[in-house]
């Protein structure tokens, strides 16, 4: 995902596409702020006696219009709750409310050698982040949310109470019953509001190394990634920029990276693994025609070694100022990502279109950065219609149409694609057994 700054492009003028190229943001005709389970419940409880249709809201930095009230309604912004409940050190795992962003957990976490390593970008809620199923630069590594979430609290549209894995249980794994968590991670709020969220935490690694290595193709960057995975090498990140994005963010940062295909890449651990695993992937680079390595170990130049990644949204609008962006979200398996992304830039090409590429090449997952003018209607409808494209592409080549904005507004007629008809029939009885008004967050997903 991008950054929080970068919403400020997006909110007010365009959130989704949809059939109608965008979907104008919606407010909802009530806000209310709960401050406890107890008033998320008993409000819920008076929308369901009454009909009136529930938007759940962290910080609204998702990507795919899903905090648009659609029918009107009321919103339910949970940002008044925001404690951190319990941390438990010596076993890995936190609770939090749903007004607790990454960062601030992070932050509360800084004495106790742990930290919640899922970053899809923005300073979003991670309540928010389990209803998006988010992910991010880390999930090579440490996983999406979905393998980091161990239990959730969630209030039903009818104000009922449920604990996904029992109330207060924590385990690290467990093979009871149903797999009630991971229905409600990336629901996207149409199944219930989320309250709490208890988290896998992990121990901040004592030492940490960066790098920068460019390749002659995209083939030659995917086999590196694909040999450094095989070689077991327990990379942390491991990020892709095309060399229309490399361009844009040397012009941005006034950088001199080659304008070829570039992987940024980054270890955790210790500093004796590190050596191995910084040597063990430089041998697999240069055997696939890396060149340019650049090394970094001191915080202060590893952020300079990541400036270009970091800012790769800004350095992309700077491509044409004065207009607005929106960012693609496929995910192909890794042997198919060098075919996708050729195609799509022969595409981009062939229509016209600014959408330089970045992606969490270690997970197979690319977005490109559509820059366009959102009062041009001819070039609003190319950027639709390649998105379509590209999409499909993905679909026919085993991905999906998502891998990690989610399905919003925007791609439910791309989900019914990829996921077929009997998949969609249970996703429907799931949502008409837990809401059958259809009131949590009506229009989004299904």
């Amino acid at each position: 995902m991008w950054p929080e700054h970068h919403l400020s492009s997006v909110r007010g003028i365009v959130l989704v596409f949809n059939r109608k190229y965008f979907e104008q943001c919606r407010p909802p005709d009530v806000v209310v702020f709960p401050r406890c389970v107890e008033e998320v419940s008993a409000l819920a409880k008076i929308c369901y006696r009454h009909n009136l249709p529930i938007i759940p809201f962290g910080t609204g930095t998702g990507l795919e219009g899903g905090v648009g009230a659609l029918k009107g309604g009321v919103c339910f912004s949970l940002r008044k709750m925001d404690q951190v409940l319990d941390v438990h050190q010596e076993d890995f795992d936190v609770t939090v409310e749903p007004g607790v962003t990454r960062k601030a957990l992070n932050s509360y976490l800084r004495d106790t050698g742990l930290w919640f390593p899922v970053d899809p970008g923005a300073d979003a809620s991670l309540c928010g982040m389990a209803a998006t199923s988010a992910s991010g630069t880390n999930a090579v590594h440490y996983g999406t949310m979905r393998e980091n979430v161990l239990n959730l609290e969630v209030v039903l549209a009818d104000g009922s109470v449920v604990h996904t894995a029992g109330k207060g249980r924590r385990p690290r794994k467990s093979a009871a019953g149903y797999n009630l968590t991971n229905l409600f991670v990336g629901s996207e709020g149409t199944l219930g509001i989320i309250t709490k969220a208890t988290l896998r935490l992990y121990g901040i690694p004592e030492a940490v190394v960066s790098a920068v290595c460019s390749f002659p193709s995209v083939q030659a960057a995917v086999d590196s990634t694909v040999h450094v995975l095989q070689a077991g090498v327990p990379i942390a990140r491991i990020e892709f920029l095309d060399d229309v994005m490399v361009d844009a963010c040397n012009k941005f940062n006034s950088l001199s990276y080659p304008v070829t295909p570039t992987l940024f890449l980054e270890f955790h651990g210790t500093e004796d693994s590190l050596d191995e695993q910084v040597r063990t992937t430089e041998e697999i680079t240069s055997a696939n025609g890396g060149a340019d390595f650049q090394w970094a170990r001191d915080e202060g130049t590893r952020a300079r070694l990541w400036k270009a990644r970091h800012d790769a949204w800004y350095a992309a609008l700077a491509l044409r100022p004065g207009c607005k962006a929106y960012a693609t979200d496929v995910c192909v398996p890794l042997s198919r990502l060098p075919h996708i992304i050729v195609e799509t830039k022969e595409d981009l090409i062939q229509n016209g279109l600014t959408g330089p590429i970045a992606g969490h090449v270690g997970d197979g997952n690319f977005h490109c950065i559509m820059v366009l003018d959102p009062d041009d209607s001819d070039e609003v409808q190319r950027v639709h219609q390649f998105t379509e494209r590209l999409a499909r592409r993905a679909l026919a080549l085993e991905g999906t149409c998502t891998g990690e904005h989610g399905v919003g507004l925007g791609k439910r007629a791309l989900l019914r694609e990829e996921m077929g008809p009997g998949a969609m029939g249970v996703m429907q009885s799931l949502k008409e057994s837990l809401d059958p008004k259809n009131l949590m967050n009506p229009g989004k997903v299904l």
